[in-house]
């Protein structure tokens, strides 16, 4: 029979787009670290959502421990209400204080800070902040058809434009052009359109394509490396439009496989924040997201 902590038990969850992750602590020592697929995750449910959570709490903690304060960032937890309402369902199962937020909202706790703007470019993109009330904004991640500027399916749709404007000028297929043709294994620049827009998941097989937009720029396409230079500017524009709303942006927590996997962006990213928010302080998040859940958790205790 496995021992049951003494101190408070304080539990944080970091629900991303593919996989899960569960920290628990009691006083410095942790009780349990549960990785586990995101598969099954209903945000838009509150109570199928936390039911989901409870059922990964129950089989994560040792046997007779139950969480004093919860913590969840969750990943397409969109506003301040689908929070709220996933909060109250997870209350009535566990009867233990909880709080919700969008999985983006962990950055800055995580960073070990208490204000600033946390920004996530993976397969897509968001900022997201706290008002001097406390209350959430979030701008960006509208999706990839729409939006998610700087994430992988959002270079790969306006590389994909720029390839298409310059073959309607004329020019000569360059790198990025082959480099598209071959990765959407179409025959011609023109049938890229038609093989972007069948993908069944539009984010996730577009963004996956991210890599040619860098390996165009490397071998020297211009094309690629405006829409590298565009994608981080855009970024920075998501920090601009939390600074123009009087939240704190002094310090900017950035996460996210693309940007901190390609050098090119982070940097197009940082130089155009310098212009855009001068005085903002990028940093690479250096901790698991999960931490910043279980600062979360310590704080409603």
């Amino acid at each position: 029979m496995q021992d049951t902590p003494s101190s408070p038990l304080v539990v944080g969850i970091d629900v991303g787009g593919t996989k899960t992750q569960l920290r628990a602590l009691a006083g410095a020592d942790r009780v349990a670290d549960h990785v586990r697929p995101s598969s099954g995750w209903r945000p838009h449910d509150p109570d199928a959502a936390a039911r989901w959570l409870t059922a990964i709490v129950h089989d994560a903690l040792p046997a007779g421990t139950r969480p004093a304060a919860l913590a969840v960032g969750g990943h397409a937890c969109e506003t301040p209400r689908q929070c709220a309402g996933i909060a109250a369902a997870l209350r009535g199962l566990l009867g233990v204080p909880v709080r919700v937020v969008g999985d983006a909202e962990l950055l800055v706790p995580a960073a070990g800070l208490e204000k600033g703007v946390g920004l996530v470019a993976g397969t897509g993109s968001v900022a997201v902040g706290r008002q001097p009330d406390g209350s959430p904004v979030q701008v960006g991640g509208w999706g990839a058809a729409l939006g998610d500027e700087g994430g992988a399916a959002g270079l790969v749709r306006e590389a994909a434009r720029a390839v298409w404007a310059a073959h309607d000028r004329g020019a000569a297929p360059d790198a990025l052009a082959t480099g598209l043709v071959a990765a959407f294994e179409v025959a011609e620049v023109p049938a890229l359109g038609a093989a972007l827009e069948s993908a069944s998941d539009v984010s996730a097989e577009w963004g996956r394509r991210a890599p040619v937009v860098f390996a165009a720029a490397d071998a020297g396409s211009r094309l690629a490396a405006d829409v590298i230079a565009d994608g981080g500017r855009a970024l920075a524009g998501l920090v601009a439009r939390l600074a123009a709303r009087g939240l704190a942006v002094d310090d900017v927590v950035v996460a996210g496989g693309t940007i901190l996997s390609q050098p090119r962006l982070y940097d197009a990213f940082a130089a155009a924040l310098a212009e855009a928010v001068p005085g903002a302080r990028p940093q690479r998040l250096r901790f698991p997201p999960v931490e910043g859940a279980v600062a979360l958790a310590r704080s409603i205790r």
